[in-house]
């Protein structure tokens, strides 16, 4: 399989595979989600995809590899960013460019944002500013608090997300107006269960084969010379392009707050989830983890932040937001390149 890879054939082949399991995933999790409703069809795509991105760094933890211990920081560092700022800005981008305005809940975004703020600031900056260790590192007690802290926060959010205020993550009106699915008979419950399988069967394809070019993707990052943080870019761009692919579908269509329960969702996820599995596996396997960021992606991190905030304060989005935004994701690709 190595040999192959060595063929850029194979490498393309490989990429119309991935391509199609894209596909079919978002396709299956929009027939589950039309039968769920919102916010649980998007929260089944993106915590299936979270879970199966948790076995994939784990996986290359274990490998033991040089530089494996920066690996959960920089798929969770790039996941928010990519999230922030490349998928929410062409979300909004294309959905300004063909519907001038569109709108949301405010409320439900707002607090989404506000949970992955602190979510980013206990498992990113904080080793940073912690002093019971050299470097950008936790203790284990300090890794397994932070690690503890940030599942709890999790599930209080999924609680206030489909439990106790699930209508602040309701599409609004002029959504339901749009949205052709509506009026549609939903799927019965056997084209329901089909469709969750093939959707978690596609899922593991996506992330297989993100795993299988991911010497050839950190190949052609060493041939060219640049950071490694890159390979792990590379490795969560391959891995968010359902969820991807689907949030701007959804943005197409006018529902933009499908989009954002998708988008924010899936950073909420990818900390709340895949920390504290990461943090116990290092723990329990005395693997060696890095979590602190850089000043500069610090500083990126917290601008997306701040003009995020901005963005979902309104409740209305037009395309110079997200021009905004794709700019700022530029700017952050960038500068990993040329930190």
């Amino acid at each position: 399989m190595s040999a192959l890879l060595n063929h850029t054939w194979f490498i393309a082949l490989l990429g119309m595979i991935l391509i199609g399991a894209v596909l079919t995933a978002v396709h299956h999790a929009e027939v589950v989600a039309h039968k769920t409703g919102e916010p649980y069809g998007m929260l089944i795509l993106s915590i299936s995809v979270t879970i199966i991105e948790v076995s994939l760094i784990i996986s290359m933890m274990l490998t033991g590899h040089e530089g494996s211990q920066f690996i959960a920081r920089d798929a969770v560092f790039a996941t928010v960013m990519i999230v922030i700022n490349g998928v929410i800005g062409l979300c909004i981008f294309v959905g300004g460019l063909k519907h001038y305005e569109m709108a949301f809940r405010n409320e439900g975004a707002l607090s989404s944002l506000v949970v992955l703020t602190a979510l980013a600031t206990f498992i990113l900056v904080m080793p940073v500013v912690t002093v019971s260790t050299p470097g950008p590192d936790f203790t284990n007690s300090q890794l397994a608090f932070a690690g503890i802290a940030s599942f709890a926060l999790y599930g209080a959010f999924l609680f206030f997300q489909t439990v106790s205020h699930r209508d602040y993550y309701l599409p609004v009106s002029a959504e339901h107006k749009a949205d052709e699915t509506v009026h549609a008979d939903k799927p019965s419950n056997l084209k329901t269960t089909v469709s969750l399988i093939l959707l978690l069967i596609s899922l593991i394809t996506v992330v297989g084969l993100a795993e299988l070019l991911s010497p050839a993707i950190e190949a052609a990052v060493n041939n060219a010379g640049a950071p490694k943080t890159v390979v792990g870019i590379a490795i969560a761009l391959l891995v968010l392009l359902p969820e991807s692919f689907a949030a701007v579908r959804a943005a197409n269509a006018n529902r933009l707050q499908s989009s954002l329960n998708l988008t924010l969702g899936s950073a909420l996820a990818s900390i709340g989830l895949t920390i504290p599995t990461v943090a116990a596996i290092a723990i329990f396997f005395d693997l060696p983890l890095s979590l602190g960021i850089s000043d500069l992606n610090m500083v990126l991190m917290y601008l997306s932040f701040f003009i995020g905030a901005l963005t979902l304060a309104i409740g209305k989005t037009t395309l110079l937001q997200g021009v905004l935004h794709l700019i700022i994701f530029l700017e952050y690709l960038f500068l990993s390149l040329v930190p």
